[in-house]
């Protein structure tokens, strides 16, 4: 619960100032609005205290685990019969995550007051997605709320396995990658200035290959500096272009185009655009509102534009199969099983299958992947690192031999 400090205006038209306690700004609001107030401003303790007293609630954030635990507990409480009320209460008394915990207990409230669950947890897209909202939305309007959210658990926890793993793939190589780039500089700025220093000194004829490596370690002493501002500013404006519509659609078409690692994305989109659809037809939402929030998830702007032509491709009377057919992203095998899926009227399953083909594809990709990289990048450093150690050290070599 939260203070608020409050100024609002009687129904006799007199000023009026005060605290209330809430779950949050919203309660507080409609708790003074049922008094006949209007307000004119209110603000939470934290405001009110100023910038020091703030919560820095910026790095809060509900993890998809978080989730996944949430939908397997509420699937139980449902099922055991507790009052939907009495449930949000116990998990946001039990939430360790205090943003979860906060919103839970918001959501209570909501419910308190006559909001259906779907309606309460809308307000919360940040924790809450689309896809989220509309699958208990349709337990709602079935009455089968626990087997709702354990579809939810069991699609959020294969989607968080795929995901992480396909992401904790990526951190091994990028920190290798990082390895070689700073051993590297450290040699040509910190080490070979030192020996090339003896090396001009004694005079002897310097081969080719190390006056390169001496010329570069050269321009790295002397433009290092200006190099690395231009690459943190340059940075900082791809970082803000990928934000934009036009970037981030670049960014991910770039991404598929990666040899090994595009198709490594694209088959975890598969995989997630099958499962998401398997799991809301088959909780009995339509197809073309299942295509909608499928294109909310999918996370990759590519796709995206795919899915939105083939939403209005279906809006117009087309199968599902003849629209993703228009576009290469989808393989022929997803357009063939699909419409298998439409003409037996087994799309569902179909998609269930598919969604399992492709999450065994991306772990099987990843394990191939890191079961590359990591000898190849050990061996590139090795080779980079002999080879500056060489350029050098066999001048140096060549110096002692004369005398």
């Amino acid at each position: 619960m939260s203070l608020f400090f409050y100024k609002a205006i009687d129904q006799d038209g007199n000023q009026k100032e005060g605290t209330i306690t809430a779950v949050n700004v919203n309660v507080a609001i409609s708790s003074l609005q049922k008094r006949g107030f209007i307000i004119s401003d209110i603000k939470s303790e934290e405001d009110q205290g100023g910038i020091l007293n703030k919560k820095f609630t910026f790095f809060e954030r509900v993890k998809m685990r978080d989730l996944v635990i949430l939908s397997r507990q509420m699937s139980t409480l449902f099922e055991a019969q507790v009052s939907a009320l009495r449930i949000f209460r116990l998990l946001s008394s039990e939430s360790e995550n205090k943003k979860l915990a906060r919103a839970l207990a918001a959501i209570a409230e909501d419910l308190q007051g006559g909001s259906a669950i779907s309606a309460a947890l809308s307000k919360y897209p940040d924790i809450f997605s689309g896809f989220y909202i509309s699958m208990v939305k349709a337990g709602e309007e079935s009455g089968r709320l626990d087997e709702t959210f354990q579809f939810l658990a069991d699609y959020l926890d294969r989607t968080y396995e795929v995901t992480s793993k396909a992401r904790n793939a990526l951190i091994y190589p990028s920190f290798i990658v990082m390895t070689f780039f700073v051993v590297m500089g450290l040699m040509l700025t910190l080490v070979i200035p030192k020996i090339s220093a003896i090396l001009v000194e004694s005079g002897q004829d310097i081969p080719s290959y190390t006056k390169v490596v001496i010329g570069f370690s050269n321009f790295l002493v002397d433009y290092g500096v200006f190099i690395l501002l231009a690459l943190i500013v340059g940075g900082y404006f791809l970082y803000r272009f990928i934000q934009t519509g036009p970037g981030k659609e670049a960014f991910d078409e770039f991404k598929l185009g990666v040899p090994y690692v595009g198709s490594l994305y694209s088959k975890l989109y598969l995989a997630r655009i099958s499962d998401n659809l398997n799991t809301m037809l088959s909780s009995g939402i339509p197809m073309v509102k299942s295509l909608e929030l499928t294109q909310d998830v999918v996370d990759n702007e590519i796709f995206k534009i795919a899915i939105s032509k083939g939403v209005e491709d279906v809006k117009g009377g087309i199968s599902l199969s003849n629209a993703f057919g228009k576009h290469e992203i989808f393989p022929g095998i997803i357009i063939q099983l699909i419409k298998v899926g439409e003409e037996t009227g087994n799309l569902g399953e179909i998609l269930g299958t598919l969604a399992k083909f492709y999450q065994r594809e991306v772990t099987n990709a990843v394990d191939t992947l890191v079961g590359l990289i990591e000898p190849i990048m050990i061996v590139l450093l090795a080779v980079g690192v002999g080879f500056l150690l060489a350029s050098v050290l066999i001048p140096i070599y060549n110096i002692s031999a004369t005398f």
